[in-house]
C-alpha cells in the first residue's frame, strides 16, 4: 500500500502492481504545488516530486512576497493574463485558508524629472493590463503618506491594491491540500534522466524509477535541464540572484506602503516593503550568475542595498538588521513565461516563471490543466477539495499566544518557546505533526517563525532543536 508522503528509500509500489501515475509534476515550489493542487481536483493518480526535502525550498522561499496586481506586466503577454487572474484567485484562497495577506498598496516613487515624466505612461500601461485604480500623485501627497522618505521625491504612481503575502504558507497550503486529496508527494527525489515512449515517461530518479503517462516540468531553476532531457533546446535558465536585508520590527513604522522604483533600462531596481511578519525588506539586487546554487550574500551586494536604501528611506539603514538572505530567480532572457505543451510527448513545460510566479500560481495551475487536456489527458469531472485552515503567521492577524480561548483549551498555546517571534509550544508541536512536517530546522521556521527573529535562534535554538529531534521518527 502506498503512502501519500515519502522522503527516503525506494519509491513505494502499489499492491495491485500498477505503479504508473496519470500525471507527475516535477518541482514542488509554489507553481508546482499549485499545479498539483489543481490536479487533485480531478480523479487522477498524481505525483508531485522534488529534489529538496521540503515544499517551496528553492526560489519560492526567498522572494519579496508581494501579491501583485499585474499593473506593470507586458500588456498582452501570458504573464500579464495569468498574474491578473491569479491575483484574484490567490486573494480569495488566502481568505478561505488563513494565509496572511495585507493590502498595503504600492507607490512607485519618482526621484528625477525623467522618472516623473514616466509615471503617466506607467498608469496607461496599468490600464492596458486591466488595472484602472492607479493614479499619479504629487510630492505633497506623497510626503504626507510617507513622511520618512528621503529628500527629493517628486511624486509617485499610487497602486492601491498591491499587497504583501506569506511566501511560506502559500506553497505549503497548496501541497497540503493536494496530499490530503490523494496526491503522492515524494521529496528528496531528484530526476536524473527521462525516457519517453508512446505510453508516457519513465523518470530515473535518485530514489528509483517512476512511471507516468503525462509529465509537467515545473522545476524552476532547473526547468531547462529537465526540458533538455525531453529533447528540447527552447530556453536556458540563467539564475538571477537577489540579495535582501530584513530589518527589525521596530522599523515597521517607518514605511506604510511597498515603495517601488520607477523601472529603467536596468530593470525594476531596489524596493522597500513591509512583510506580513512585521519586518521591513530592502532589496533585491539583480546579479546574473552561472551557479544555480549560489544563494550567498556578498559585502558588495549588501553595501549597494544600504546605499539605495539610504536614498529612499534614510532612517531604515540605521535600524537593526534581523537577517540577510538571497534568492535566485529563473531568468530566461524573455519577458514572459515559457509555458508550452507538447501533445506528441504528453508533456507540458512550465519555465521562466519569474518573481510574479507566486501571484500567478493558481492561474498557472488552471492553465496547465487546459494544456494537459489539449495533449490528450482525460481528467474527468472536478470535485471539491477538503477544506483547509493554515496556521496564522501574520503579525497583523490573531496569534495563538494572544488567544485566550486556545490557551484555555490547550496551555501549550500559551507557552512561548521563541520569544522574538512569539511562537508557542503548541504551534511547534502542530507543525511537527502536520500533513507535511518539516525535515529541517529551517523548514520548521518557515512553518512557525521559530528562530526567525531578532536573535536568530540564540535564545530558543536549543529548545527548538530538542522539540524537532524528539519528533523525528
Amino acid at each position: 500500500m502506498t503512502v501519500p508522503l515519502t522522503t527516503a528509500g525506494p519509491l513505494p509500489s502499489r499492491e495491485d502492481g500498477d505503479d504508473t501515475y496519470d500525471v507527475t509534476v516535477i518541482g514542488a515550489g509554489v507553481v508546482g504545488a499549485a499545479i498539483a493542487r489543481e490536479l487533485a481536483r480531478h480523479p487522477l493518480r498524481t505525483a508531485l516530486i522534488d529534489a529538496a526535502d521540503d515544499i517551496g525550498n528553492g526560489t519560492s522561499k526567498a522572494n519579496t512576497a508581494i501579491l501583485h496586481t499585474g499593473f506593470d506586466a507586458v500588456p498582452g503577454s501570458l504573464e500579464a493574463r495569468l498574474v491578473r487572474e491569479g491575483r484574484d484567485l490567490l486573494a480569495a484562497y488566502a481568505t478561505d485558508t488563513g494565509i496572511p495577506v495585507e493590502r498595503v498598496g504600492a507607490l512607485l516613487v519618482a526621484w528625477d524629472e525623467d522618472q516623473l515624466a514616466a509615471l503617466p505612461r506607467l498608469r496607461d500601461k496599468a490600464e492596458r493590463n486591466g488595472y484602472d485604480a492607479s493614479r499619479v500623485i504629487g510630492a505633497d501627497e506623497l510626503r504626507a503618506r510617507e513622511p520618512h522618505l528621503g529628500p527629493g521625491a517628486l511624486g509617485a504612481l499610487d497602486v492601491p491594491d498591491e499587497s504583501i503575502i506569506c511566501p511560506w504558507t502559500t506553497p505549503l497550503a497548496f501541497a497540503t491540500q493536494a496530499v490530503r486529496a490523494g496526491v503522492h508527494l515524494h521529496l528528496s527525489c531528484r530526476v536524473v534522466d527521462v525516457g519517453s515512449d508512446a505510453e508516457g515517461h519513465t523518470l530515473t530518479t535518485s530514489r528509483g524509477p517512476l512511471r507516468t503517462r503525462y509529465l509537467v516540468n515545473a522545476a524552476g531553476l532547473h526547468a531547462d535541464e529537465i526540458d533538455r532531457l525531453l529533447g528540447h533546446e527552447v530556453f536556458t535558465v540563467t539564475p538571477r540572484r537577489g540579495q535582501l536585508i530584513v530589518y527589525d520590527k521596530l522599523a515597521r513604522d517607518l514605511v506604510g506602503h511597498i515603495l517601488l522604483p520607477v523601472p529603467g533600462p536596468a530593470g525594476k531596481g531596489v524596493l522597500i516593503a513591509p512583510t506580513v511578519f512585521g519586518n521591513v525588506l530592502l532589496g533585491p539586487t539583480a546579479e546574473e550568475l552561472d551557479d544555480k546554487t549560489d544563494t550567498g550574500s556578498t559585502a558588495d551586494g549588501l553595501h549597494l542595498l544600504r546605499e539605495k536604501g539610504r536614498r529612499i528611506l534614510p532612517g531604515l539603514v540605521d535600524e537593526e538588521v534581523t537577517a540577510v538572505y538571497a534568492g535566485l530567480r529563473a531568468a530566461t532572457g524573455q519577458e514572459d513565461y515559457r509555458i508550452q505543451e507538447y501533445p506528441a510527448l504528453r508533456y507540458v513545460a512550465v519555465g521562466g516563471i519569474r518573481s510574479t510566479g507566486l501571484t500567478a500560481s493558481m492561474a498557472i495551475g488552471r492553465h496547465v490543466m487546459e494544456l494537459l487536456a489539449a495533449t490528450g489527458l482525460d481528467h474527468g469531472e472536478p470535485h471539491a477539495l477538503p477544506p483547509l485552515t493554515m496556521p496564522g503567521l501574520g503579525e497583523a492577524f490573531p496569534r495563538p499566544y494572544r488567544n485566550a480561548r486556545m490557551i484555555a483549551e490547550d496551555p501549550a498555546y500559551g507557552t512561548l518557546v521563541c520569544h522574538c517571534e512569539q511562537v508557542t509550544l503548541g504551534e511547534i508541536r502542530d507543525a511537527l505533526a502536520s500533513t507535511i512536517p518539516p525535515h529541517s530546522l529551517d523548514g520548521l521556521r518557515r512553518r512557525t517563525r521559530a528562530r526567525g527573529g531578532r536573535c536568530q535562534g540564540f535564545h530558543c535554538g536549543a529548545a527548538v532543536r530538542a522539540l524537532f529531534e524528539e519528533a523525528r521518527p
